[in-house]
């Protein structure tokens, strides 16, 4: 009961029932949520729907919606493409350049520019920026800096008479466009790094000082281990990029030349915007969305298992 005093009388008011209460405080979370969960329907769970529903479909994207149906001919024609087998090759390249070079890279920038080093601020800042610029400001400059003739890259190797044909070429544009991609996210990937070693309690690794270990065997022993979970984080997002990649190949090469720097992104927009044939490119969305939640599947269940039940563990002590 609840009481109203009001003059030399008090009146009692009945406490509002514990249903109620639940039903308010659940009237009150739906409203809070209600706006992003229709824009999460409306940007991301009906274009998938449209997607999965055009790709089998005989479509142009004009005329209202797909009556020719084709059942799964477009996957069947996607998966017998030669240029679809070049794309899972440049994607499978990327990946593992990735793991092998950019993010190692990160990782020993990181770990330097933990230690006391002048102007080390300034050094994370510089390394830093190229993630804050646009994919698209960034596939101008490069293909202005790696331009075949007038490019800035030619004229600095003219001093040593060297030259590349860099995006121009087959044998190079792959190379060329990874040295791009390192540069634009290699940033983003050291600051992970930096996190995660700062999470590290330094009286571990002067313990280990004190017992005569050396800097490396530290790092390999300690410091490696401790950021399991930060390096299986920045793998996971890499390889997720990358099955996505699109913008930056776009600008700088479209794809070219003659496919040898494809994507299924690239390959997408060929198919569904130059050439209107929107159920066939909705077919590769379909594969890359696939790809996408397969492989968050199988790398969360085996090899971020023990991160996120910690994560669980230490939200269930916490409640």
């Amino acid at each position: 009961m609840t009481t109203l005093t009001k003059g030399p009388e008090a009146l009692k008011l009945p406490a509002p029932a514990p249903a109620a209460r639940r039903r308010g405080r659940w009237v009150t979370i739906a409203l809070f949520l209600l706006p992003a969960l229709v824009l999460f329907l409306l940007l991301v769970v009906a274009p998938m729907v449209v997607a999965i529903y055009s790709s089998v479909f005989r479509w142009n994207g004009f005329g209202g919606l797909p009556t020719n149906f084709i059942g799964t001919d477009n996957f069947t024609r996607l998966f017998s493409s030669d240029i679809f087998a070049k794309d899972m090759g440049h994607l499978i390249a990327l990946v593992l350049l990735s793991i092998v070079v950019q993010l190692p890279f990160s990782l020993a920038i990181a770990m330097l520019l933990n230690q006391r080093v002048r102007g080390r601020a300034l050094y994370r800042v510089v390394f830093f920026a190229p993630y804050v610029l646009s994919e698209v400001i960034t596939g101008v400059l490069f293909s202005l800096i790696l331009a075949p003739d007038a490019g800035m890259a030619n004229r600095l190797l003219s001093v040593f008479g060297l030259e590349s044909e860099w995006l121009a070429d087959p044998a190079t544009v792959m190379p060329s466009l990874f040295l791009v991609m390192t540069w634009k996210y290699f940033g983003f990937h050291m600051m992970i790094y930096l996190a995660g070693r700062q999470n590290i309690p330094n009286e571990l690794i002067e313990a280990a000082q004190i017992d005569g270990a050396t800097a490396w065997r530290t790092f390999w022993h300690i410091t490696l281990p401790l950021l399991g979970p930060t390096i299986r984080i920045s793998v996971f997002l890499s390889v997720i990029y990358t099955i996505q990649l699109f913008d930056l190949i776009w600008i700088l090469t479209g794809g070219g030349p003659s496919h040898s720097s494809e994507t299924m992104a690239v390959t997408m927009m060929d198919w569904g915007f130059k050439r209107s044939q929107v159920g066939y490119a909705s077919a590769i969305s379909v594969v890359m969305f696939v790809l996408s939640l397969v492989f968050a599947l199988i790398y969360q269940r085996f090899v971020m298992r023990r991160d996120l039940e910690g994560a669980t563990t230490s939200m269930g002590a916490h409640q």
